[in-house]
Formats: C-alpha cells, structure tokens, sequence
C-alpha cells in the first residue's frame, strides 16, 4: 500500500539480557529517546501503536501492554492500540500507523515494540516460540517436518524443541538442508553470513553481540541442529524500539532534514505453501516493487529477518536480490556486506543485534532511518537513499504467518 508519512524520530534501548528492568520500563526508554529525537513533547502524540508477542507468557501482562507502558511515562487519553503478530509486531504497528496517518486521520503517532523474552525458566521462554503456530494441532508441525525430511532422506528433527531450543530451529534447519540438496548450498555459506552479521553487530553500540565471529569460529560452535551451529540462530533478548510518524504537514512544520519517507507498506499473512512455492516474502516484496515501479537494483540497504543465517540466504532470493540457488554465492562474494553492492542487516541483523520479538521490526525502522539520515556511524552506508525493510512472523506449515515488506526513501521536503 502506497504511503505518505514521515519518520520524524526513533530510538531504541541496547538488546540483550534486562532481567531487572520492568517491561513498561523498557518501553518507555524507546519511546522519550525517540520524542527527543523528533523533538517533541509527549503530548503532541495523537495516537500510539503498540507492539508485544510475550509479555502474557514472561511477564504477565498479557492485556493493555501499551497502555501500561505510556502511563509510565505519563501518557494517557489517547488512542492506543496493542498489536500481537509474532515476530512481525512491531512492523505490523507500523504499517498501521503509517496507514493511518496516510488516510489524514492523524498528524503525530508514536510506534514501539517491547520485549522480554529472559526468564529463570527457559521453558517459559521456548513457549513463547512455540505459540507462534497451530497450538490446537501440535502434531501437525512435527508431522509436516518429518514428511519434508523423508522426501528430502534426511534425519527429521527430534521433537522436543521447547525444552531446549525453539521449535523454529527445526524449521529453519529443515529449509535449510532443502536449500542446501537443491542448489548445493554449503554449510560455510550458511557461517558467512553469521560472521558478516556479527562485523556488523561489532560497529552498533545497541546490539547484544560486539564480538566479530570468522566463519571457522561459526561452524566451530555447539550444533544446535544440523546443519545449524549456535551463532547461526537467533538470541533471545531484551528491548524495545520506537519511532514517530508524522503527515507531511506536520514534517514540513518541523522541517525535517533529510526527511524519510515511508514510500510503501505491505502487510501480508501466509498459507500452507510446500517449498517449491511463492511464498509469502516474494509475494510482498512484488507488491511493493509493482507499485513504485521499483527493483531491487534500486536499493540502497536492507534490514532483513534473518531469524536464522538460512533465513538471510534463502530472503536475499524472495527479495530479488539474487537469483534462486545463488544466495550462498552472494554473501560469500562480500556484495552484502558493508562497503558491497546491497549491504543487508548493518545493525548486524537478528542474529548479533537480538531479537526481541515484539520490538524486532521497530528496530529495523530505526537502522534504516539512522542510514538513509546519514547517522549510522562507523556502520554507515555511503549515499543510501532507499532501504526497505523486511519483518516475518509465526509459521503456517512451511510459510510464515505473518509478513511485513516496507519501502522508505530520503526525500528533500524544502
């Protein structure tokens, strides 16, 4: 969906481990440093999107998330709405706020997605993942699984993810060894791209992970299921991003430099597909690239979700950026590394930056914009003008449930 609003500020506490720090208190962080920012008080808000996936499971509050985060930071009387879409909150937020200022119903909206996931018990953790599919059908994933592996005449995972891993590495692990028996993808490809994320990572003061990793140490690491090793496969984490989105009214009155544009924002859901099918990322991203009469040569940076290093691979294909089976060869050439052709995920992506579920695709809009305003730092990418976005959630068999593919560009507003 073509859109018309404008990033007027973002912010985002450090990922990692906040055992102490309250859920709302993390919120909050986000959301002023964001307002500050902007430059605006908090009651130019007119609205607040909100986004979380597990505060029910780890901490409790399964209801009224954001309204309880914006009264810690004195915020009331507007209009709030909670969004729950898995891993694709946070960008599921802001699609619909985006949408919404598009439609003229408000010139000031605040987004923020906000997370915790450590806990004492990990089991409370890993059930969290876990509600991300078909809980009524629980033994319709391993089944789906073991048919792939069979067809494919490889070991089909164990079963008991949830008590010692996400049962979504096993899907990953799955796609992967599809991938890798289909176009001869190798298990030191898959390392690449861990080792490239955590370059990144290295060069962002708010990831989980600073410690530049070769892609010997990679596949050096704890298998967690083959051909996955640990550093291939996303943390948990702490943290919550925010941005404010504002009409073009309201940018050109704070004369915005090197204003971003949200230029389109698709939000999609999936269906059972097999894994010769579109899938959900492909059919998003054509629908953003069909409106704007947009390729993927004319990007300059993308934040991708590499919930998994397969995952990264097998994204650079649905989003065009290489052509199926090649993805493997991409990374290793270097092009999607900082100083390459499309460098992807320079926040260091999932895997190094963390992975807070609710506050994932909050953060991607903060890495974009940081770029495309030329303030990324050390990690900056020269000349961006065009990121895009890309945010997935839960699993429908083999496809995700929920997809979000959104489009930002610098405009020049004077």
């Amino acid at each position: 969906m073509k859109q018309q609003a404008y990033v007027a500020g973002v912010g985002m506490t450090h990922f990692g481990k906040h055992i102490d720090t309250p859920l709302k208190a993390l919120a909050t962080e986000a959301m002023l440093l964001a307002l500050q920012d902007a430059g605006l008080e908090i009651d130019a808000l007119q609205a607040a999107y909100m986004a979380n996936a597990a505060g029910g499971l780890i901490v409790g509050q399964e209801m009224i998330p954001g309204q309880v985060a914006l009264r810690n930071m004195g915020v009331g009387g507007i209009p709030v709405v909670n969004i729950e879409n898995a891993c694709a909150s946070a960008s599921t937020a802001f699609n619909q706020a985006s949408a919404m200022i598009t439609a003229g119903f408000y010139d000031v909206v605040m987004v923020c997605g906000f997370e915790k996931l450590y806990h004492e018990d990990k089991r409370r953790t890993f059930a969290a993942f876990s509600s991300a599919v078909d809980v009524e059908d629980p033994a319709g994933l391993q089944q789906m699984l073991t048919a792939s592996c069979d067809s494919m005449g490889i070991e089909a995972p164990s079963g008991n993810a949830g008590d010692k891993r996400s049962a979504f590495m096993d899907i990953y692990a799955v796609v992967a060894r599809y991938h890798m028996q289909r176009y001869g993808t190798t298990q030191a490809q898959l390392a690449a791209v861990s080792a490239k994320n955590s370059f990144h990572g290295s060069l962002n003061p708010n990831a989980q992970f600073r410690e530049v990793l070769s892609v010997e140490v990679v596949l050096a690491q704890r298998e967690v299921f083959y051909p996955l090793t640990l550093p291939m496969c996303s943390p948990i984490g702490d943290g919550a991003a925010a941005v404010i989105l504002v009409s073009k009214r309201k940018a050109l009155e704070l004369g915005l430099q090197n204003a971003v544009r949200v230029v389109s924002s698709v939000l999609g859901s999936g269906l059972d597909q097999s894994l010769n099918e579109p899938n959900l990322a492909e059919r998003c991203v054509q629908t953003v690239y069909e409106e704007e009469g947009l390729g993927p040569a004319d990007l300059s940076c993308v934040e991708l979700h590499d919930a998994s290093a397969p995952s990264e691979l097998m994204t650079y294909e649905y989003l065009g950026l290489c052509a199926k089976g090649e993805s493997g060869a991409l990374v290793e050439s270097g092009a999607t590394r900082l100083g390459g052709r499309i460098p992807v995920n320079t926040s260091g992506g999932l895997l190094r930056k963390g992975h807070p579920v609710g506050a994932t695709g909050a953060a991607q809009i903060v890495e974009l914009s940081l770029q495309l305003q030329g303030r990324a730092g050390k990690r900056q990418v020269e000349g961006a003008t065009v990121g895009l976005a890309h945010n997935a959630g839960g699993s429908l068999g083999l496809d995700t449930a929920a997809t979000v593919v959104s489009l930002l560009a610098r405009e020049n507003l004077s």
